[in-house]
C-alpha cells in the first residue's frame, strides 16, 4: 500500500514503500540499535527512513521495558512525541497561521497575550520588547525549563505562572530553548487561530494529511500500542502509559504547544514526505523555507523558527546537509529532515524508562543517523 499525498505537478505523490530490502541495506543501522537496547539505552524503539520520496526502511526493535514478559513494540506501536510536539503541531500550526496572514512574525506577545506584560516595573518593561519570532527561535530571553507543576494544580493557574516567569535574558540577546516560551506560544497562536491547539491540527494537519495515529490524549482503548515513558513515583505516583510524561503537560491537560503529541513513525513519514514536498497539501514550499532556514541572530543560534538546524556536533550526526532541519524530544524521540538528500529520519523510543536518568540515547542517535546515511550510499 502506498502513503498518498497530493502533489501540485503530477496529481499525486506517493511515499512509496520500498523496504523490503532493509534488514541487508541498513544492518549496520539496525545492529546499532539492538546493542542499545541491550545495553539499557532504551528498551523500545520505532524508526522510518524516507529517501527520494520512497519509504526505504521501517522497523520496530525492543519490548515495551526491560522484563522478559514485556510485549514486543511493532511499527505500529504508538510513542510519547515529546518536543517534536513542538514541531509536527505547534510550528506548524504557527506556519498555516502565518500564511493565513493571522500571525505576525514582528508583533510583540503582549499585543495578543496581555497577561505576559504582568505588572510593569522598571526591570521587566523589556518584555514588551518580545515578539512572536522570539518566541519560535527561543530568543525571547524566557528560562528553558521551571517546574511549574510543583506549584499549580490547574490549566489555568500553569499558564498564569508562565506568562509571569521572569525573563533570565534580555530579549533577542541569546537563544536559550525554552518549554515556557512554548507555552505561550501556544496560547498566541489559540488566540489567533480563535480555536485549541489540538482541534486546529487535527483538522488542517494531521486529517489532510492522513496522519490517523496522531493524537493529544489518545484514547484508552489505545494503551495497549503505547509503550510506558515513567514509574513515576514523585509526581502523579503511577506508571505513565498512554498519557504524557512531561509534568507541566499533564497539568495542562494533556494538550500543551510543548509536549502532548502521540504518534507513529509512519505518521511522521507522512509529516516529513510533506515537508520535502514543498510544505504540500497543508503549506507553501516559501513557508517552509522561512521557518526551517536557521536564524541570523542570536549570534551563533542553530535555531530556525519552531525548528532547530545542525550544529557541530549535532545530534543528527555530522552527515545532514546545512539545509537540514529537524527536532529532538525528552522522551528520546527525534525527527530529521534533509531537502538536499530528500532524505528524512525519525527515531521514536522510550528512553525516560523507567526514569530520566539514562542519557545514552545522545551518543546512539548520532551513530544511528550516520549509519543510515552511509547505507545509502552515493546515492545519498
Amino acid at each position: 500500500m502506498n502513503l498518498t499525498l497530493p502533489n501540485r505537478e503530477s496529481g499525486f505523490s506517493f511515499l512509496v514503500r520500498n523496504f523490503g530490502a532493509q534488514d541487508d541495506r541498513f544492518r549496520s543501522a539496525f545492529d546499532l540499535l539492538e546493542k542499545a537496547i541491550a545495553s539499557r539505552a532504551f528498551p523500545a524503539c520505532s524508526l522510518t527512513v524516507t529517501f527520494g520520496g520512497e519509504l526505504v526502511a521501517h522497523k520496530a526493535l525492543g519490548r515495551f521495558t526491560y522484563d522478559a514478559a514485556s510485549p514486543e513494540v511493532t511499527t505500529s506501536s504508538i510513542f510519547d512525541l515529546a518536543s517534536l510536539t513542538k514541531v509536527v503541531a505547534t510550528t506548524a500550526m504557527a506556519m498555516i497561521l502565518y500564511e493565513r496572514g493571522l500571525l505576525d512574525l514582528e508583533a510583540p506577545v503582549t499585543a495578543i497575550v496581555p497577561e505576559f506584560a504582568g505588572q510593569l516595573t522598571e526591570n521587566d518593561a523589556r518584555r514588551r520588547e518580545v515578539t512572536l519570532r522570539m518566541l519560535l527561535a527561543h530568543s525571547s530571553g524566557l528560562p528553558a525549563y521551571e517546574k511549574l507543576f510543583l506549584r499549580v494544580k490547574t490549566r489555568e493557574d500553569l499558564l498564569q505562572a508562565a506568562f509571569t516567569t521572569p525573563l533570565s535574558a534580555a530579549p533577542g540577546a541569546r537563544a536559550e530553548y525554552s518549554d515556557i516560551g512554548f507555552i505561550i506560544l501556544g496560547v498566541v497562536l489559540e488566540r489567533l487561530a480563535d480555536e485549541s491547539l489540538d482541534v486546529f491540527c487535527q483538522r488542517e494537519i494531521f486529517g489532510p494529511l492522513g496522519m490517523t495515529h496522531t493524537t493529544f490524549n489518545p484514547a484508552s482503548a489505545l494503551k495497549d500500542s503505547i509503550p510506558p515513558t515513567a514509574d513515576d513515583r514523585t509526581f502523579r505516583h503511577r506508571i505513565i502509559q498512554g498519557e504524557v510524561q512531561d509534568e507541566n503537560a499533564s497539568v495542562l491537560s494533556g494538550i500543551a504547544p510543548h509536549a502532548g503529541l502521540f504518534s507513529t513513525t509512519e505518521d511522521l513519514a507522512i509529516f516529513a514526505h510533506a515537508m520535502l514536498n514543498g510544505g504540500y497539501p497543508i503549506l507553501r514550499s516559501s513557508t517552509v523555507e522561512l521557518f526551517s532556514r536557521r536564524e541570523s541572530a542570536p549570534e551563533g543560534t542553530s535555531r530556525a523558527l519552531g525548528w532547530d538546524t545542525p550544529s557541530a556536533p549535532s545530534q543528527s550526526g555530522k552527515y545532514f546537509s546545512p539545509r537540514s532541519f529537524g527536532h529532538l524530544g525528552y522522551t528520546g524521540t527525534s525527527l530529521w529532515i534533509d531537502p538536499e538528500r530528500q532524505l528524512s529520519i525519525s527515531l521514536l523510543a522510550n528512553r525516560t524508562w523507567p526514569d530520566c536518568q539514562n542519557q545514552a540515547i545522545k551518543q546512539v542517535r548520532p551513530a544511528f543517523h550516520d549509519a543510515v546515511i552511509e547505507a545509502l550510499g552515493k546515492q545519498a
